[in-house]
């Protein structure tokens, strides 16, 4: 098993379950917090840019897509507030 696919597969994983936290659908967007999408924007672009530095490119695709879920995922929430 390649060290690269193990890698790709979590990254998948990590996303279902990040825009699994989002409520797509109608109703009030109080039920996630600002913080989770603002931490997550954080996190992901530091770690897209630690990536980057160490030449990892399976995590900085992984974190660069994060990171626009957590802006995708602070919009939806705005709009539903």
């Amino acid at each position: 098993m390649s060290a690269e696919w193990v890698g790709w597969a979590s990254a998948i994983v990590l996303f279902a379950t990040i825009v699994r936290q989002v409520q797509w659908r109608s109703g009030p967007g109080d039920d996630v917090s600002s913080c989770l999408f603002v931490g997550q924007l954080a996190a992901s672009l530091g770690f897209a840019w630690y990536s980057l530095l160490v030449g990892n490119a399976v995590f900085v695709a992984t974190n660069f897509v994060l990171a626009i879920t957590a802006l995708i995922g602070q919009w939806v929430r705005w709009r539903q507030s």
